[in-house]
């Protein structure tokens, strides 16, 4: 019999015994993301991803680039949604959180020379175990579980500020004063490309805003009471006294909203709220955008 044999001649249905049509699915996205993220931006490394950590092993890693060099000075690009999931990105991420856990509790894309909006941050109890518990408590520095963070928006939550000594990788072996402030929400894309959405207070609240300031080319000397750069075997010197010029000698700790000296500068001489609130779009608009000239992800 033919094909049209086996069809009825009412409805052109066709009989048991004729093909059947398959039902096709819609393919769906399957994340190429070498983990999961939370709300709070918190990474959790998938159990099987020993393959992205031995391509990572065999290119070897990137050097933290140092003050001077170019890349430190330009203004990071967003990175599309798209390539979130990427090769490229997940080993970027990948690569970030190796040299973090073994370094420093953060970094920014932009100090291994890679012009993406992304940084990566954690704080757990062995870095902490040189600070004393009354230096924790004043700095309000608790552990927390390594974040990590695509095209990134810091946005403080109040004008409550405080100044500490940073350091930075990308300024080895010095430290400054810097005032920032005390809780900000942070918003943006996990490693896996879902939305994440969380606040940050005290220690954690200035990584934020440390690595931030790192995708739009500021480094914390430009923040940081100039009087106070020292080298990191001075750090117990005491602070330079009141100047004439300069106004109070210096202080750490918990700034008040308002806190001015007689000539109408903020303590310390330290970046004030005003100043801050530039780099996160709040106050003054960053300046057109310079990049090194070539995309992210050449």
């Amino acid at each position: 019999a033919s094909f049209a044999a086996s069809r009825t001649p009412v409805t052109g249905a066709f009989h048991r015994n004729a093909p059947r049509r398959r039902h096709i699915r819609p393919i769906r996205h399957i994340s190429c993301a070498y983990g999961e993220s939370q709300k709070d931006g918190t990474w959790v490394e998938k159990s099987q991803n020993a393959f992205g950590k031995l391509i990572n092993v065999a290119k070897g890693q990137k050097e933290i680039v140092q003050a001077g060099t170019p890349c430190l000075r330009d203004i990071a690009l967003e990175v599309p949604l798209s390539d979130i999931d990427s090769a490229k990105i997940q080993e970027l991420v990948q690569e970030m959180l190796t040299i973090c856990r073994g370094r420093g509790v953060g970094l920014a894309a932009t100090q291994i020379g890679v012009p993406c909006r992304i940084f990566v941050m954690m704080d757990n109890e062995e870095g902490m175990s040189d600070v004393s518990p009354d230096a924790l408590r004043e700095r309000d520095r608790t552990p927390f579980h390594e974040k990590v963070v695509i095209n990134p928006v810091v946005t403080p939550m109040s004008n409550l500020s405080a100044a500490f000594f940073e350091g930075c990788l990308s300024v080895q072996g010095y430290r400054g004063l810097v005032r920032r402030y005390l809780e900000v929400r942070v918003t943006g894309f996990g490693g896996d490309g879902n939305k994440v959405d969380f606040v940050a207070k005290g220690w954690q609240a200035r990584i934020a805003q440390h690595e931030m300031d790192h995708l739009n080319g500021v480094l914390y000397v430009d923040r940081m009471d100039t009087r106070t750069f020292r080298r990191l075997d001075k750090i117990n010197e005491p602070m330079p006294p009141k100047h004439p010029e300069f106004g109070d000698a210096p202080r750490e700790g918990v700034c008040a909203a308002d806190d001015k000296n007689e000539k109408g500068k903020t303590t310390a001489g330290v970046a004030g709220v005003a100043d801050v609130e530039g780099f996160l779009g709040k106050g003054k608009k960053l300046g057109k955008r310079r990049t090194s000239g070539r995309s992210p992800f050449e």
